[in-house]
């Protein structure tokens, strides 16, 4: 489990996170949304421990990230958004990568490339922005960390491969696994969620399971605004809403429409 307790941090003067405090279970995947600027990314590196807490602690399993101990970072993997990879082949940098975690499978990495439709002989350097990203991601879910942080996953990906991508994180899943997902492409993502979590700076909005949100709202889409609507944008067919949910069935929860309603309500 992480931990996440009065956290702040600030480059410089400016403030990023400012006394933040969540936990992020066993088993779920989280989708962590905010606007530009939140401290998303910076979020995952205090969990990474390649930034130290200015305030406040993080504990995952009980070890501070700070530490970066060889034991807790065989736990972890990180995919940021930009990832360029070095000057050698995937192979290489799979080999050299993949020794410092016990849990690592080869033989899942290799189908992954091959329903990714990636050259595991090619170096990173020759590979296009969506092929660097759809080899590193093959990689992060073959190394089977407890903990894996994904910071925009489906950015230069085309429509094919983010449908792979999904597939491969559904099936990655388990009882012992946690996977963040940090994404302003949330449609890309949706059907994967357990877990919602909105931040800004000033705090945490919303923190909530995807069965609690839809227990709570309802999402619909009507030719008319319903009367009793919290929340009203136009769409296509008609006005989306979100509405409380009195009958106690579940619709399709629509994460653009919820997080622009919960922005709303700063």
């Amino acid at each position: 489990m992480i931990e996440v307790r009065n956290l702040s941090f600030s480059y410089s003067n400016v403030n990023v996170l400012d006394s933040i405090s969540t936990t992020f279970e066993q088993g779920r995947i989280y989708g962590l949304l905010g606007a530009n600027g939140v401290g998303k990314s910076t979020m995952f590196k205090l969990l990474c421990g390649l930034l130290t807490t200015k305030q406040g602690t993080i504990e995952i399993d009980g070890c501070s990230p700070a530490g970066r101990k060889p034991s807790f970072l065989s736990k972890i993997f990180y995919v940021p958004e930009d990832f360029d990879g070095p000057d050698m082949s995937i192979a290489n940098y799979a080999a050299g990568v993949s020794q410092f975690y016990p849990n690592y499978d080869a033989a899942l990495f290799a189908r992954l490339l091959g329903e990714f439709e990636i050259d595991v002989t090619r170096k990173f350097t020759s590979l296009s922005l969506g092929q660097r990203k759809r080899a590193i991601l093959a990689l992060a879910l073959s190394l089977r960390t407890d903990y894996l942080f994904l910071d925009e996953p489906t950015n230069g990906l085309d429509i094919p491969s983010k449908a792979e991508f999904r597939k491969m994180v559904a099936a990655a899943m388990d009882e012992n696994r946690t996977i963040i997902i940090s994404t302003h492409q949330v449609r890309d993502v949706e059907n994967l969620l357990d877990h919602i979590m909105i931040l800004d700076k000033r705090a945490v909005l919303l923190d909530r399971s995807v069965s609690d949100i839809q227990k709570e709202y309802w999402f619909d889409v009507t030719v008319n605004a319903p009367a009793d609507a919290l929340y009203v944008e136009p769409g296509l067919g008609g006005c989306c809403s979100i509405s409380r949910n009195t009958t106690g069935e579940e619709s399709r929860i629509n994460i653009e429409l919820l997080f622009n309603y919960i922005n709303s309500k700063k």
